[in-house]
């Protein structure tokens, strides 16, 4: 489908029908780096936006398959095809490609596997583009059952965004439902993405406002003190990726949105600060630069172009061993709103003033990424068939760390929801879950006491660990942290409560610090219970960590003392 848009000089519009139609236009900023980056072979799984839908139900797989095929055909983007002008120093892109390819695999009448279709899905998510010679999409429906169908559509980043695949979605249910009707859909003509897309470098005070960026900025650490068990730097690191979660409690999240809304706050920015705070209270460090994502969307004209408008901005947040919780939650506001106000300043033009010989493989200026945790909404074809988008096998990871701050509402009452993703070569599963614990313990230290200093862990001074039901408070309250749960039962032990040696270690260290106690791993296995284990916050401090006898008498020690509590039972 060939495309009649061609740029102007300081403007993009469209020409009239006898116009030339193979005209190159400038890349954005943005594109240029993604471009750049996909150059990369171990980066260019980190540039593809994948999608796999699962639809259960009578789905006419003919029906969908022509409107994917409709929908990818439409919009100038999905056409494009690159080139670098080495000559000018730039990349542009035309946008009178061919349409990108749509497939059908009728993976019953053909006899797949399930590993061949596992297999399949791979090659379509993460087989790289062409960008010069291909479209930069590509799905396939595949038929898996009577009432099961996948639709995987995967789409280069360099002309997607998360937006944009809200938008294609949606437009693939509307065609859909539109030609089971036998009928034509109602669709606008898309809009060619060059028309919307600003170029700031080309405005006046561009130079000063990138001076401006560069000075907010400047001065502040361009790493972040991270427990890495691998190394960042080794140019083999796989950028397979890993995700791990975890919710804070009911009670604990409305303290903490209440005093961040007081502020001015959202739940991204309290993200921001609980993360800001865990890293000082664990590494030290004090001053942060923080990635995040930005739809770049602010022009109305660019609601719903399919293209890449996407932007990242760098925030900065400081504090000092004064600073409150709720100061520091001041001051992630004022950092993002400082990021979000300069949201049209490319991120390559800051990061090359401040840092002229970066590593190109490595993310500009900062190696961790805070964002909202955004789910696409599922795709309905008619009623009750519906597609469910479906993990991703395996994924992959751009930033070194990258925490998602969204909420839980499937159990009533909202709860933080905290997932980090990172490339799983970088950190274990023990280091993430650690970090898990930190920033719930975190969570709950700014609800107990928003003017509590950051640095100021709890200590013995602020529980009465005389009081018998503070000890069981404090106890139950570490126990739903640990065990990412609202219910805990005190006389239930802490494996059969979903416990494992993992976070019995975890455990140890959040009873250590909250009360006081010099406690082993040993102590708690035999204190198993959230009663027991609150008993034994009520020996002295100077005796509660007190050499018990050899490792040998202590293994045996504890095996007799589990075993008593299940003859108890």
């Amino acid at each position: 489908m060939p495309d009649a848009r061609a740029p102007r000089s300081g403007a993009h519009a469209p020409r009239g029908p006898g116009s030339d139609r193979s005209d190159w236009y400038p890349a954005t900023p943005t594109q240029q780096g993604i471009w750049i980056l996909d150059r990369i072979e171990r980066l260019r799984p980190t540039y593809l936006l994948p999608s796999v839908l699962e639809f259960t139900g009578a789905v006419d797989c003919e029906v969908l398959t022509a409107a994917v095929a409709r929908a990818l055909a439409r919009h100038p983007a999905l056409r494009s095809r690159f080139r670098l002008d080495a000559a000018a120093r730039r990349v542009d892109y035309r946008t009178d490609g061919s349409a990108p390819e749509v497939g059908f695999t009728d993976a019953v009448t053909d006899g797949w596997s399930s590993d061949e279709i596992e297999r399949l899905v791979e090659a379509l998510c993460y087989t790289p583009f062409e960008l010069a010679d291909e479209a930069p999409a590509r799905a396939e429906v595949i038929r898996l059952g009577e009432d099961r169908v996948l639709l995987v559509l995967t789409v280069h980043h360099i002309v997607f965004d998360g937006v944009s695949r809200q938008l294609l979605v949606d437009e693939i249910g509307t065609t859909y439902r539109a030609l089971v009707r036998g009928v034509e859909p109602e669709l606008p003509t898309p809009p060619h993405p060059a028309e919307v897309q600003d170029r700031p470098e080309d405005g006046d005070g561009f130079a000063e406002r990138v001076a401006g960026v560069v000075e907010r900025l400047r001065g502040a650490p361009t790493s972040v003190t991270l427990p890495y068990d691998g190394d960042p730097e080794d140019p083999e690191l796989s950028m397979v990726g890993a995700t791990a979660r975890t919710t804070v409690d009911a009670d604990v999240t409305e303290a903490v949105l209440a005093v961040a809304a007081q502020e001015g706050c959202t739940a991204f920015m309290a993200g921001v600060a609980l993360l800001a705070g865990t890293f000082a209270r664990t590494t030290g460090q004090t001053d942060f630069l923080f990635a995040v994502v930005w739809p770049g969307r602010d022009d109305p004209a660019a609601a719903d172009v399919i293209g890449m408008f996407m932007t990242t901005l760098v925030l900065r947040v400081r504090l000092d061993d004064g600073t409150t919780w709720r100061e520091l939650l001041r001051a992630a506001r004022t950092g993002g709103m400082e990021a979000f106000i300069d949201s049209d300043v490319p991120l390559d033009a800051i990061a090359a003033a401040l840092d002229a010989d970066r590593d190109m493989a490595r993310p500009p200026l900062t190696p961790v990424l805070v964002n909202l945790a955004e789910d696409p909404a599922p795709l309905e074809l008619s009623p009750g068939v519906v597609g469910h988008f479906q993990p991703l096998r395996p994924e992959y990871s751009k930033w070194d760390l990258a925490l998602f701050v969204g909420l839980d509402r499937t159990t009533g009452r909202d709860r933080l929801e905290l997932s980090l993703n990172h490339p799983a070569a970088l950190f274990t599963a023990a280091t993430t879950a650690q970090l898990l614990a930190e920033l719930r313990s975190s969570a709950a230290d700014l609800a107990r006491d928003p003017e509590d200093t950051v640095q100021n862990q709890p200590s013995a001074e602020k529980i009465d660990l005389d009081d018998p039901a503070a000890r069981l408070d404090l106890v139950r309250s570490i126990w739903r942290e640990v065990l990412d749960t609202d219910q805990v039962d005190d006389d239930v032990s802490f494996f059969d409560a979903g416990g494992d040696s993992l976070r019995l270690v975890i455990l140890v260290e959040r009873l250590g610090q909250a009360s006081g106690r010099a406690l082993r791993t040993v102590d708690l296995f035999r204190a198993g219970t959230v009663r027991g284990q609150a008993d034994l916050l009520a020996a002295p401090a100077d005796t509660a960590g007190a050499d018990r006898g050899s490792s040998r008498d202590r293994l045996l020690g504890a095996v007799r003392g589990r075993r008593t509590g299940d003859e108890r039972r």
